[in-house]
């Protein structure tokens, strides 16, 4: 649905500046969005799988394992499908976050995907410049991301920055020189990007980023000392159809969580990439852009 389409139904939780400012900039930043009776909660599922991550020694379904990863250091890069692996997730991700994707969207709702990314002090966590829809093709690009900061998070943890307006500038190839999927942009045209305007998106816990899937974005290194998890979900406008397989399908994969399913799919004429076949899975996008063999060289 396109952003003027959008704004014939007034907003649930966003003001009407703040969503204008999201369809101009292509990101918004909401601070303290999330109540301490949710950030507990999330915390407390968090803090679960991270401890039993403990006894896992290679990637797999549902945990994504950093190197150095051990019983007495867990480095858990990602939980893959949080909405799957704990209810408090799900709950979440189909409550307000859902109403703020309604008012970014439209009335019409589809839950992506979910995951929980983590940031640990050891050099190996940088995320580079991206876009996210190359992983996911749609027939429009109604599709964001919705990020929560589980604690506060600063310059020296790693927070996501974006390039406002990027949105409406090109879509990048994330394929390296040699063809190999990269699930990032390469040299010449990271060269050309004006990071000069990087917006920074920091913020105290309970902290709401959101972007589109067009934005072009990256996230440094942590230099704090613990990880910084970072709670993730995407969702599109029910119009949005998908061209190619799930990257990695949760039991909610493009479950309708607000109004009704699309009965049309709306066509953007802009085309966009596409990726590899997901349709044998991937690990996560840290593998992809540290060149990781096997499963772990594809995805998002």
């Amino acid at each position: 649905m396109k952003p003027e389409e959008v704004r014939k139904y007034p907003p649930v939780v966003l003001t009407e500046a703040e969503r204008e400012l999201y369809f101009e900039n292509g990101y918004l930043l909401l601070e303290r969005f999330v109540d301490h009776e949710w950030l507990a909660r999330l915390r407390a599922a968090t803090n679960e799988f991270l401890e039993r991550s403990r006894q896992e020694t290679r990637s797999g379904d549902v945990y994504d394992l950093a190197p150095g990863h051990g019983p007495a250091q867990p480095r858990l890069r990602r939980l893959k499908s949080p909405d799957d692996q704990h209810e408090a997730f799900w709950e979440y991700a189909r409550g307000v976050m859902a109403d703020l994707a309604r008012d970014l969207v439209g009335p019409d709702v589809v839950f992506h995907h979910a995951k929980l990314n983590f940031k640990w002090n050891d050099g190996n966590d940088e995320v580079d410049w991206h876009q996210d829809i190359q992983f996911y093709p749609h027939t429009n690009y109604s599709s964001l991301t919705i990020g929560t900061y589980l604690y506060d998070t600063g310059p020296e943890d790693g927070p996501l920055g974006v390039l406002p307006r990027s949105h409406e500038g090109p879509l990048y190839d994330l394929y390296d020189a040699a063809g190999n999927w990269a699930g990032s942009l390469q040299p010449p045209d990271v060269a050309k990007l004006p990071v000069a305007k990087l917006a920074s998106l920091e913020g105290p816990a309970g902290s709401v980023t959101i972007h589109n899937c067009r934005t072009v974005h990256s996230s440094p290194p942590s230099r704090a000392a613990g990880g910084r998890p970072l709670l993730l979900n995407s969702y599109t406008s029910a119009d949005a159809k998908a061209y190619m397989p799930h990257p990695q399908p949760s039991s909610h994969a493009y479950a309708v969580v607000r109004g009704k399913p699309a009965r049309w799919a709306s066509h953007d004429p802009r085309p966009c990439p596409l990726p590899p076949d997901w349709s044998g899975g991937y690990t996560s996008i840290f593998a992809a852009q540290a060149g990781e063999q096997g499963r772990g060289s594809r995805g998002e």
